[in-house]
């Protein structure tokens, strides 16, 4: 093979973190790393509405303090 026959800039694909679909990750594409709006959106949507949490170490309600054992 010649260095001729070769694209200078092959195009990059990745899976889009929405739906699991091939997606270009290109300037081109205006919603990298998903494949349309529709994905961007929707993930948008799941993080306004808190739908991605990090689990919290926070006691319940009723045990203020540590609990009984500390009183």
């Amino acid at each position: 093979m010649s260095a001729e026959n070769k694209d200078p800039s092959p195009v990059k694909m990745v899976v889009c973190p929405g739906c699991g679909g091939p997606s270009v990750y290109a300037p081109s594409n205006l919603f990298r790393p998903f494949c349309s709006e529709r994905c961007k959106n929707i993930d948008f949507g799941a993080w306004a509405s808190e739908g991605f949490r990090l689990p919290a170490d926070t006691p319940p309600d009723d045990e203020l303090l540590g609990g009984s054992k500390l009183q």
